[in-house]
């Protein structure tokens, strides 16, 4: 989930303290409704980004254990079969 804080209170303290909870973006009122729009879209974009490389690293996970059990499977066929 992306998280923006709006504030009517912008300050350096503000702006680390919301940061260090957790959020991905900071916006001061008045809001300038195209920034926040821009904002929201690079943040769903990162998210985006983040699952696709998420998704691929457990892919590759996966393919390199089932490659790991074939040869496992092999090589105890393999001394039985001796």
């Amino acid at each position: 989930m992306v998280k923006i804080i709006v504030t009517g209170y912008p300050s350096l303290q503000n702006a680390t303290e919301a940061l260090n909870k957790g959020a991905d973006g900071y916006v001061t009122k008045p809001v300038d409704i195209p920034k926040l729009l821009a904002t929201v879209r690079e943040h769903l974009q990162k998210q985006e980004e983040a699952g696709r490389y998420s998704e691929r690293k457990f892919v590759e996970f996966i393919e390199t254990r089932a490659r790991e059990i074939d040869r496992s499977a092999e090589r105890r066929s393999t001394r039985r079969a001796r």
